[in-house]
């Protein structure tokens, strides 16, 4: 893109199965990582630990020109007890041993890149968004001047995405949302949570509808969630419902609408008997 002379980029970081601090997005802008001896480094997070320098004599030079901004969760940071490795790394099959090279990988990385930081002050280790897409929010805003921002407020509020968000949210009365997984990472700047933080603001209930509830998911009613189902009713192996995936969802949503719908003839039943208790106190009083 900066070869066809675009100079203002959003990179969407989203999930990824990488851990390697941004790494490879900055070889590909022409930077070169380098060992105590001189040679670059191997492709892999894993590899950082023995990062000694940065060669950036290649360094796109239209990147000086460029505005880069980082759409992402700015809840995920480089390292640290919440570093992207510990959090992520397990999710996307790391073992406990890979994940603490990792996490030793990528802590040295951040010493590597403050020695080049082109951004006076900027926190590469815990900063906001540092940890976005396994660490490339760290690479690309230390090294290539990019800007990290809230994936929300750049594709929602700045009407980026044409979406009017606020507008169909003001007018519902009931918002149904989902996430493959709820749990403890839910409420720290998921999907789900925006949506039920932007409907609590006018007083919207929301109902949301997971693949499977983890640890913590409960906490997802202090930000706003009503209430939350699994879309699996019973214990069945994950390629089972991944392959039945549609059917389950549309199974769990009709079972949501009818526990609402009894909700619903509850609550009309007992406005209903407290009309007639009014009626009551009333005869008896003119009595």
């Amino acid at each position: 893109m900066l070869d066809d002379g675009i100079r203002r980029i959003v990179v969407g970081c989203g999930d990824s199965g990488t851990s390697d601090g941004g790494a490879g997005a900055l070889r590909a802008l022409g930077v070169r990582i380098l060992d105590r001896d001189g040679h670059d480094l191997p492709d892999g997070g894993r590899h950082l630990v023995r990062a000694d320098r940065l060669d950036l004599d290649a360094l796109h030079p239209a990147l000086a020109d460029a505005e880069i901004v980082l759409a992402c969760n700015t809840h995920n940071v480089l390292c640290g007890p919440q570093g992207v490795a510990r959090v992520f790394g397990p999710q996307k099959g790391a073992t406990p041993t890979q994940v603490d090279e990792l996490s030793a990988a990528l802590s040295r990385w951040a010493e590597v890149l403050e020695q080049h930081c082109t951004t006076p002050g900027f926190d590469i280790r815990t900063g906001p968004g540092t940890g976005a897409s396994g660490g490339l929010g760290a690479g690309l805003a230390a090294l290539a001047g990019a800007r990290i921002a809230s994936r929300f407020d750049v594709l929602l509020d700045s009407g980026l995405s044409g979406i009017d968000l606020d507008g169909l949210v003001a007018r519902a009365d009931l918002i149904i949302t989902a996430e493959g997984s709820i749990d403890f990472q839910t409420p720290h700047g998921k999907v789900p949570a925006e949506i039920a933080r932007r409907a609590q603001q006018v007083g919207v209930p929301v109902l949301a509808l997971a693949g499977s509830l983890g640890r913590g998911a409960p906490d997802v009613h202090d930000v706003g969630i009503g209430a939350i189902a699994s879309i699996i009713p019973v214990p069945m192996k994950l390629e089972e419902a991944v392959a039945n995936g549609h059917e389950l969802l549309v199974d769990a949503a009709a079972r949501s609408m009818r526990l609402l719908m009894l909700g619903s003839a509850v609550a009309c039943r007992n406005r209903g008997r407290g009309k007639k208790n009014k009626r009551r106190v009333a005869a008896v009083t003119a009595a």
